[in-house]
């Protein structure tokens, strides 16, 4: 039988989603959780794999068990009450046989967050930038996203990717509050993307890129063209949606 995991995490501690040799991955610390419980192998698949120090205010994952779960709401609770506090998981359900946490999704929202002032309550969720920041310009830059589906450009280098395609089907600034957000959705995403987006754009922002040359960069297909990657803490894996499950 299969299930789908729903749950958050804050990605701080975390060397990203996937497990790693030598190093705690939210995967991983999952894994052990669940095995501890069900006793049993567990093999998780996620819908994505977030990088170092992202976060996921709602991830996704699959796996595989030979008989059903009793009760989902105490599994649940039990998972929660064992693993750390950076990790809430907030249901499991039973899907198809064949429904994939990666595979199926449709599309995934990420967002990412940078505050005008200091606050120790949010350094670990956003990143401070006091300099004055051209909010339209980004936009307007953010927009030429649409007319591509090839993003070389954002991608980090040597990765196993297949095709550096994607459709973007989102990407929009907005200001609330002491914060400026950046929401953006697509189809798939590649290593590194949205970060390299973020960085790219507030190059514009700061009036040290013109628009005409962020959609060059992307044009270029060259990792080297485009700007500095923003930091980790300020970026959320927001939504994965589906078509079916």
């Amino acid at each position: 039988m299969r299930y789908f995991i729903h749950f958050a995490y804050n990605g701080t501690n975390y060397h990203g989603w996937q497990i790693q040799p030598n190093a705690v991955s939210v995967q991983s610390t999952l894994t052990t959780a669940m095995e501890t419980i069900l006793r049993c192998s567990i093999a998780l698949t996620g819908a994505g794999r977030t990088d170092t120090g992202v976060h996921a205010k709602k991830m996704i994952a699959h796996f595989d068990l030979e008989t059903s779960i009793a009760d989902s709401k105490q599994l649940v609770s039990q998972l929660n009450n064992l693993l750390p506090n950076d990790i809430s998981i907030y249901s499991i359900e039973e899907v198809a046989p064949d429904a994939h946490a990666r595979f199926d999704a449709i599309s995934r929202t990420y967002k990412y967050y940078i505050t005008r002032s200091k606050n120790p309550f949010l350094h670990e969720f956003s990143e401070k930038i006091t300099y004055p920041l051209d909010l339209d310009k980004m936009n307007e830059a953010a927009f030429t996203l649409f007319d591509y589906i090839d993003f070389t450009s954002f991608s980090k280098l040597h990765t196993d990717a297949k095709t550096n395609n994607c459709k973007i089907k989102q990407a929009l600034w907005e200001q609330k509050g002491d914060f400026l957000i950046f929401t953006i959705q697509a189809d798939r995403f590649l290593r590194n993307m949205v970060r390299a987006i973020v960085g790219t754009l507030i190059e514009v922002g700061r009036g040290k890129m013109t628009v005409d040359e962020f959609r060059q960069i992307i044009e270029k297909k060259d990792r080297c063209a485009a700007g500095s990657s923003a930091p980790a803490q300020g970026l959320f894996l927001f939504d994965v949606e589906y078509s079916r499950k």
